[in-house]
């Protein structure tokens, strides 16, 4: 969106961002997080067009920019709403993405985009969802009006020239395999606190019930030693099964799951009780792994492996998800 647009006193009801995020969490947190970008936005705009600051501007305002959700757990109500007057920045998933583009209106809405940023991105590069997202993504490149510029955003993604590569398509790789893109690579590397906790007890390919005992009793020690826990686990059977064990030593009251399998009304609770700090602890699948911003986690378990270092990374991070926070985790194996 340019500035002169707004500056103009006339923003109009179509979608030029679409920021798509490979989870329905981090979506809503997108969301959330711009907010308050948006009211500065605002404030500027109205100071450039002659309002003081305190006026602002109201929802209806022509130069109000808007920024919606769309994901499975959009009702249909708001999605016709959507349709209805199209948000100027659109968060979304893949799939979601995708059931647009097989829609006449959802065609209309994003007809207009102009700026595409894929979040994340590491998270879909490897696999077949990459591959059903890149076919969306030349989709849309064919469907705009204006030229499609794409952004990649992610803190693991690696090796970077094939992830640029995903980015672009096949058709802006020249016969050297270089990508026609701006690589921004700034090389920063956070440090972590890292512990492996081993259990007492010898590991056997199928532990017994009193080596999980063991291991409840020392996640919930780790627990009530610190403010909040989020404690990542690999299925939802499992969630659910941790979160009663940790129940029964922490208090019902304190510590809940969060996975797919859970309504979006049960998932959306779980992350507000989590950021407000009234959970001693959450017990996560992968639903929680990305980019959300939670500053008032400062210790991250993993039950098990990761089916990947990156995985563990990016689960690792959501410790102290501030600036200048120092990731700790306790890894279980």
């Amino acid at each position: 969106m340019h500035c002169s647009t707004g500056r103009e006193d006339h923003l109009p009801d179509e979608t030029q961002v679409v920021y798509v995020s490979p989870l329905k969490a981090l979506s809503n947190d997108i969301r959330k997080n711009l907010q308050e970008p948006l009211s500065g936005i605002r404030a500027l705009l109205g100071e450039a067009n002659g309002r003081p600051p305190s006026q602002g501007f109201g929802a209806a305002s022509e130069i109000d920019v808007r920024a919606e959700v769309r994901t499975g757990d959009t009702t249909a109500a708001q999605r016709q709403a959507l349709i209805k007057k199209p948000p100027h920045i659109l968060v979304t998933t893949p799939e979601s993405l995708y059931l647009l583009l097989t829609s006449d209106s959802g065609r209309r809405m994003l007809s207009t985009v102009r700026t595409l940023i894929l979040d994340e991105i590491h998270a879909v590069v490897d696999d077949r969802r990459g591959a059903h997202l890149a076919l969306s993504v030349e989709r849309l490149t064919a469907l705009t009006k204006n030229p499609l510029q794409r952004i990649g955003l992610s803190a693991t993604q690696k090796p970077i020239e094939e992830v640029a590569r995903f980015l672009v398509g096949a058709h802006a790789v020249d016969d050297t395999g270089i990508p026609d893109c701006e690589i921004i690579d700034i090389g920063h590397r956070r440090e972590s606190d890292l512990a492996i906790e081993l259990p007492g007890s010898p590991l056997e390919a199928v532990m017994s019930n009193e080596v999980w005992e063991e291991i409840y009793r020392r996640l919930a020690e780790l627990i009530q030693a610190h403010r909040t826990t989020l404690v990542f686990v690999n299925t939802r059977r499992m969630a659910e099964r941790v979160t009663h064990h940790l129940s029964e030593l922490i208090g019902a009251d304190k510590v809940t799951s969060h996975h797919g399998s859970l309504s979006a009304k049960l998932r959306l609770d779980a992350e507000d009780r989590l950021k407000r700090g009234e959970l001693k602890a959450l017990v996560a699948t992968a639903s929680l792994e990305l980019g959300i911003d939670i500053g008032s986690v400062d210790l991250v378990c993993q039950l098990g492996t990761t089916r990947s270092i990156a995985t563990l990374l990016q689960r690792v991070g959501r410790a102290e998800h501030k600036r200048g926070g120092l990731p700790k985790a306790a890894s279980s194996h």
